[in-house]
């Protein structure tokens, strides 16, 4: 009984989280408890865990007397993430060149193949949910206590506004898939060797790939600084 329950606990976590990445769920919609509830055949309490495990780790809210939401996204959040994204990128690769485990870069290689089919015959979300892997590992790889719920926040929202980057709409986007996908494997060869330097870049060198083709869909009203760059106070 309680196999079959932690069972179906996994299973509404992994729908609830593909959901909310893809835009199945879109950011700000309530969650109908009731219907999940239903639907994957737990009481209350269960439920109730699972979406705290997900509030734990940024992909809804849990506001009280008023139920679950996605979590939302709005002008402030998305001016954080172009700010934040290069920065993080690079501090938790560097790390994950210093502190891989073999079996982490042995999960790492098994992404990207997982990546790699995505793009020959996945779906838009398949891809997206193969490339949140990739760097879901790498977070784990950096072990560091400070930077993993930042990173794991970061993933959940360049998955969701990256979206438009895996449904590819014209060849250079599909030039860019396959862009992303050997610098994949050059960043595998870099925390492979120990290589903090070429590891720090390439995670910048792919930031900017994907940063350019989410701005061509994603450009904030507001913004007053070039997306990707830290914004500098202006002497007094």
């Amino acid at each position: 009984m309680k196999d079959a329950s932690k069972r179906r606990k996994s299973e509404l976590y992994n729908h609830l989280k593909t959901a909310i990445m893809t835009l199945a769920l879109r950011p700000g919609a309530d969650l109908d408890e009731a219907s999940l509830s239903e639907e994957f055949s737990l009481s209350r309490t269960p439920l109730r865990e699972v979406l705290r495990q997900l509030a734990g780790e940024g992909y809804v809210d849990l506001r009280e007397n008023r139920g679950a939401r996605v979590s939302e996204m709005s002008h402030t959040t998305l001016r954080d993430f172009f700010l934040a994204a290069p920065m993080m990128y690079g501090a938790v690769l560097q790390l994950a060149a210093t502190n891989a485990l073999p079996q982490q870069i042995e999960a790492l290689k098994a992404a990207q193949m997982d990546f790699k089919q995505a793009l020959q015959s996945g779906s838009g979300a398949d891809r997206a949910m193969a490339n949140n892997r990739f760097h879901e590992i790498t977070g784990e790889m950096a072990d560091n206590i400070y930077l993993a719920p930042s990173f794991q926040r970061l993933l959940i929202d360049h998955a969701r506004i990256g979206m438009t980057f895996y449904r590819p709409r014209d060849q250079k986007m599909t030039e860019n898939l396959s862009e992303a996908s050997q610098q994949h494997d050059a960043i595998i060869a870099a925390i492979e060797s120990g290589d903090e330097a070429t590891a720090a870049q390439l995670a910048i060198d792919h930031w900017n790939l994907s940063r350019d083709q989410i701005e061509l869909f994603v450009m904030p009203a507001g913004l007053d600084v070039q997306l990707g760059t830290v914004a500098r106070k202006t002497p007094a």
